[in-house]
């Protein structure tokens, strides 16, 4: 079904890989065979040198941030855990003011993303990462004694203020120790804790909610420990993460250097800044707010992100109406979660294997779409339970594969930055997100459900659409190229029958043969339609 164009990804990484070697040919009178086959035998090891060094980044890094996302997740999402135990009656608040606090957090988050970033940028991602996380531990440790609506928000907007820089903190942090056809499994593995958080965070707040303690609130508890986890965690990350490759401590000398010129080789960085030769960032800018994709797969994203930015919040809310106790109800919230963690790694590995993005997207939200006729139809608790697992299992993969899908469409660098950046405010669809599942519709939640179906579908029309579009613009790009080169080849078969009378040697085959034989160089479709 997901049939793609994934032999030609793998020839583009291995051009990539050995850039150094393409501009000889084997049957050159000059050079034979000799040279080439020893540059071939040079990339293998460099290859190999660098399969080595990737390991050893996997082994300190990936795991470390991680983990550091995982509780990133855990402090956004605690709040729900704690609602089951009471927590708007025991602080004197509605529960409609949880959900007004949980927007409020969803437009801090947005808001302080860019300038949260460019301080990490100016800082260091190694000593901001820590910064920020042990700060946003303070609040959530905060949270144990918040009274009142005032102190509830300004909590809530407070640590969606610190958390807002983290990802693309850490995300920008993790480019920099790899070539950017090594970096999206690492960041498939990273990006998967937010899903697994939500599972995670039932299982732990299960634990702590069997405490018996003689002056604490349950809920109490569960943000003092997990705050403090976080402040401990956060001075680990503060004394173990180097400044960047050239800084690795877990990497010998020599190993640096390679890593080092590697990486500025092939990073985006380093491409980037050959490109701004070409394009400003005003030039990026404003194709970026002319140009109608970006903004229609914004509000793709946002249709599709509504489910998990609602479900990683009142999950365990949505379960206790089941028919399962408070308690119950944060241990039996953990099977969906790892559904959906298990959706996205699934999808996230197909695709990138069968090099497709549309398709994997509408199957996932159409397997979303099923959970949830399934739980909005049935009568039986337990089959309901079935079908919100299945729901989230397809509705967790859709915002990530967007992202991707958009910066396989964004060739330029810059402007893929502008337009990841556009594609960010997708986030607001925690606003929307957090007063679905409002007190009043509980204990069955209908209409919630019914308007996160809504929501679904509005998105696999959109996606739907999105990629028709684009079959039909490069159908059309096809047919152009294709008449521009038959009017470049009769223009080249009447300059080629010149210069042999001239007794001149033509080139034209061998920059064929050097650009893929499709013709310029340069020539760009106007997207890939993955």
């Amino acid at each position: 079904m997901f049939k793609g164009r994934a032999s030609h990804v793998e020839s583009r990484r291995r051009s990539l890989s050995q850039n150094s070697i393409s501009s000889y040919s084997s049957d050159d009178p000059l050079l034979g065979d000799s040279p080439r086959t020893g540059l071939a035998e040079e990339a293998d090891e460099g290859e190999a040198e660098a399969r080595r060094i990737n390991r050893r980044i996997d082994v300190a890094l990936v795991p470390l941030l991680s983990l550091l996302y995982l509780l990133n997740g855990l402090d956004r999402s605690n709040i729900g855990n704690a609602q089951t135990q009471g927590f708007t009656d025991d602080i004197g608040v509605l529960p409609d003011d949880l959900n007004h606090a949980v927007s409020l957090f969803f437009v801090a988050f947005v808001l302080f993303q860019v300038p949260s970033s460019i301080v990490g940028r100016w800082i260091g991602p190694n000593n901001w990462i820590p910064i920020i996380m042990f700060l946003w531990g303070l609040v959530t440790f905060a949270h144990a004694f918040i009274r009142g609506r005032d102190q509830l928000i300004a909590m809530r907007v407070l640590i969606g203020v610190l958390e807002a820089g983290f990802y693309p903190t850490a995300v920008a942090y993790l480019a920099s120790f790899y070539r950017p056809y090594d970096l999206a499994t690492r960041l498939a593995s990273f990006f998967g804790m937010y899903a697994i958080a939500g599972a995670f965070s039932g299982l732990l707040a299960y634990g702590i909610f069997q405490i018996d303690h003689p002056e604490l609130k349950t809920w109490q508890l569960l943000f003092i420990l997990e705050g403090t986890v976080t402040c401990i965690l956060a001075l680990a990350a503060w004394a173990w993460l180097p400044t960047g490759p050239d800084t690795a401590w877990f990497l010998s000398k020599q190993e640096r250097s390679f890593l080092v010129d590697r990486v500025r080789r092939d990073s985006p960085e380093s491409v980037e800044v050959r490109d701004r030769k070409e394009c400003s960032l005003w030039q990026d800018i404003t194709e970026t707010v002319r140009d109608w994709k970006p903004w229609f797969m914004l509000m793709c994203n946002i249709c599709a992100s509504v489910p998990t930015t609602a479900f990683s919040v009142f999950l365990p809310l949505v379960v206790e109406g089941m028919g399962y106790s408070a308690i119950e109800a944060n241990l039996m919230s953990v099977p969906p979660a790892i559904c959906g963690a298990m959706g996205l790694y699934l999808f996230a590995w197909s695709s990138d294997r069968q090099a497709e993005r549309g398709y994997h997207i509408m199957a996932a939200i159409v397997l979303a779409l099923s959970g949830l006729v399934v739980v909005i139809c049935s009568g039986s608790n337990d089959i309901k339970y079935v079908g919100l697992c299945v729901f989230l299992f397809g509705s967790y993969a859709p915002p990530s594969l967007t992202v991707a899908w958009l910066s396989d469409n964004t060739p330029r660098p810059g402007q893929r930055a502008v337009v990841l950046g556009v594609n960010g405010l997708g986030n607001l669809a925690g606003v929307i997100g957090s007063q679905v599942f409002r007190a009043e519709y509980a204990p069955g939640y209908r209409t919630p459900f019914l308007t996160t179906l809504a929501f679904a579908a509005a998105a696999l029309v959109g996606y739907l659409s999105y990629r028709l579009t684009l079959q039909a613009v490069n159908k059309n790009e096809t047919h152009r190229a294709a008449a521009l080169m038959e009017a470049a080849a009769k223009a080249s078969t009447t300059t080629n029958q010149r210069l042999s009378e001239l007794g001149m040697e033509t080139t034209n085959e061998r920059q064929a043969e050097r650009t893929g034989g499709a013709g310029r160089a340069d020539h760009q479709w106007a997207d890939y339609g993955l």
